[in-house]
């Protein structure tokens, strides 16, 4: 499912209108966004919890010429599955 189907199912599903469907799809969007920007955790009930985890600096090798090299510390994101979702899909 990409994004204009899931629109058009949240209409269906809502009984409202298509450009309704989007604009109430991109402000969850966009919160869920501004959220993990601020290293909040997005809980959503019965579906699963999303939240940033930061990967530490660490040493690694170019595969190419087996020299070291220093990887920078990043930022990633994470997604626990709610049992309820997990139970849904088994």
């Amino acid at each position: 499912m990409n994004k204009t189907e899931l629109i058009d199912h949240i209409a269906l599903q809502a009984d409202v209108s298509k450009v309704s469907a989007e604009r109430a799809l991109n402000a969850a969007i966009e919160g869920i966004v501004a959220a993990l920007k601020k290293d909040e955790i997005v809980r959503l009930a019965d579906f699963g919890s999303f939240h940033v985890s930061l990967h530490a600096a660490r040493i690694g090798r170019n595969p190419r010429t087996g020299a070291t090299i220093e990887i920078a510390a990043t930022k990633v994101l994470r997604f626990r599955v709610a049992k309820r979702l997990k139970e849904a899909i088994n």
